[in-house]
C-alpha cells in the first residue's frame, strides 16, 4: 500500500507543472494599461465626473471589446518639469504599455523656455521607454501672447521632439475647434463637455493605429 502510495505521488508531481500551467491559461490576463499624462486639458477641468475625454476613451475601447484600461494620471497646471518630477512614480503605479505624454500647454502659457520644456519631454519619453511603455506625444499650440516667433518655435519644437524620439505625434490636441469660443469654459482655456468627443477622436487617429484597435 505504501509503494501505491509513493508511486501515485509521484505520477501526480510530475503532473504539477502541466495542471499549473492549464490552470494559469485559463485565468483572464490583466489588461494593459494607457497612462493618460498631462494637465488639464486631460483632467476633466471644470466638467462633470466621467465627461473628460480620458474618460470617454476608456468607454470607447470598452466598446470595441479592448482589454485596455485608462489611468489618468493628469494634473490641473502641470507643467512639463512637474511632470518630470513625477514621472517616475506613476510609471511604478500604473505599469503602462503605453504613456500619452500630452503636456506643455502650461510652459506655453507661461512663456517658459521653449529648449526646457523640449528637455523635459524628451526626459519624460526616456523614462517610459525603460518602464517599457510605448509613448505617444500629443502636441500643443497657444495664442501669441509672446510674439509670433515664440508661438511658432513652441507649435515646432512638439513635432521636432517626435522626429528626434521617434514615437507618434498627435500634432494638436484642440484640432479643429481652437478657434470656436462656445466649446470653452468662460476662461476660454478649457474645453466644455461638448468637445470632448472632438479631442478623443484627434487623439484616436493615431492611439487607434497603435493600438491596432478601430
Amino acid at each position: 500500500m505504501f509503494i501505491f502510495f509513493r508511486v501515485f505521488v509521484c505520477k501526480l508531481l510530475k503532473l504539477f507543472p502541466a495542471l499549473l500551467l492549464g490552470l494559469l491559461g485559463a485565468l483572464p490576463a490583466s489588461a494593459a494599461t494607457i497612462l493618460v499624462y498631462g494637465d488639464s486639458l486631460s483632467a476633466g477641468y471644470g466638467l462633470a465626473r466621467g465627461a473628460d475625454w480620458p474618460a470617454l476613451l476608456q468607454q470607447r475601447l470598452r466598446e470595441l471589446k479592448s482589454d485596455y484600461k485608462v489611468a489618468n494620471a493628469s494634473i490641473s497646471g502641470e507643467t512639463t518639469l512637474g511632470g518630470l518630477n513625477r514621472i517616475e512614480q506613476a510609471l511604478r503605479e500604473h505599469r503602462p504599455a503605453l504613456t500619452i505624454v500630452a503636456l506643455g500647454a502650461n510652459d506655453g502659457l507661461r512663456g517658459a523656455s521653449v529648449e526646457a520644456m523640449r528637455s523635459n519631454l524628451e526626459r519624460i519619453i526616456d523614462a517610459a521607454r525603460r518602464a517599457n511603455s510605448r509613448v505617444l506625444l500629443v502636441g500643443m499650440q497657444i495664442p501669441p501672447n509672446y510674439g509670433p516667433q515664440y508661438t511658432e518655435k513652441f507649435r515646432r519644437s512638439f513635432s521636432e521632439i517626435a522626429r528626434a524620439k521617434r514615437v507618434p505625434l498627435v500634432p494638436f490636441l484642440l484640432e479643429g475647434f481652437a478657434e470656436k469660443r462656445e466649446l470653452f469654459q468662460p476662461d476660454q482655456l478649457h474645453p466644455v463637455a461638448a468637445a470632448q468627443p472632438l479631442i478623443l477622436d484627434t487623439v484616436w487617429k493615431v492611439l487607434g493605429a497603435e493600438l491596432k484597435v478601430q
